[in-house]
C-alpha cells in the first residue's frame, strides 16, 4: 500500500533526524562520515523531490499555496547552502559537527511547519488517491534527481529538472565510492 504523501516526506524527516543523531552522538570519525553522506543524499534528494512534485502541487491545489511554496523554495535554498557546506567538510574538521547542527538548528522549524501547516493542507486539498499519486511521483523523483547539494542550481521546473538530470549521474557515479553505514535497516544509496 502505498503511503499518503505527508507519510512519505515524514518518513524522511524522521530518516534525517535519525542521521544526525548518529553524526552528533558518535566519536568514531568513520561512522560520521558515512552518515554524512547518508544525510547528504538524503537531505539532497528529499529537498529537490519537494520543489519538483510538492510545491507545484500546493501551488495547484492549497488556497495559499503560492506563498507557502515560495517560503519554502527561500527556506530550501538556505538548507542547500548549509548542506553544500556540510557534504565537503571531514569528520575531523572542527567545523564538522558545528556545521550539521547549525544546519539542523535551521532546518527543525522547516520541518516543523512542513508537518503542522504545510502538509495538513496540502492532504486537506487531495483525495486519497491523489495523495497516494503525489506519493508515488515524490519517490520516483527522488531516484534521478541530484544526491548532493547543489545551491547555485535552479529550484524550480523546468530548470531544476534539467540540471538535475545532467548533475545526477555525476553524484550516483561518485556515491558508488563513498562510504556508507553497515546496515541492512538502512536504505543503500548506490543501488537506489
Amino acid at each position: 500500500m502505498t503511503p499518503r504523501v505527508s507519510d512519505a516526506i515524514k518518513e524522511d524527516h524522521r530518516e534525517l533526524e535519525q542521521y544526525y543523531d548518529r553524526i552528533t552522538q558518535s566519536t568514531d570519525q568513520d561512522e560520521q562520515t558515512r552518515y554524512q553522506n547518508l544525510f547528504t543524499w538524503e537531505l539532497a534528494r528529499h529537498s529537490i523531490g519537494e520543489e519538483l512534485v510538492i510545491y507545484p502541487a500546493m501551488e495547484k491545489h492549497v488556497a495559499n499555496g503560492k506563498a507557502l511554496a515560495e517560503k519554502d523554495r527561500r527556506e530550501h535554498q538556505s538548507v542547500k547552502e548549509q548542506l553544500k557546506k556540510f557534504q565537503n567538510l571531514k569528520a575531523s574538521d572542527a567545523d564538522f559537527i558545528p556545521t550539521v547542527e547549525a544546519l539542523m538548528k535551521d532546518l527543525a522549524p522547516h520541518i516543523k511547519e512542513e508537518e503542522t501547516t504545510d502538509l495538513p493542507a496540502l492532504e486537506e486539498a487531495l483525495s486519497p488517491e491523489d495523495s497516494e499519486k503525489l506519493s508515488k511521483s515524490f519517490g520516483r523523483t527522488k531516484m534521478f534527481v541530484p544526491s548532493r547539494s547543489h545551491p547555485s542550481a535552479p529550484s524550480k521546473p523546468p530548470y531544476e529538472t534539467a540540471v538535475g538530470l545532467l548533475t545526477a549521474p555525476i553524484d550516483h557515479l561518485a556515491d558508488l565510492f563513498r562510504k556508507w553505514p553497515d546496515t541492512s535497516t538502512m536504505p543503500n544509496p548506490s543501488t537506489e
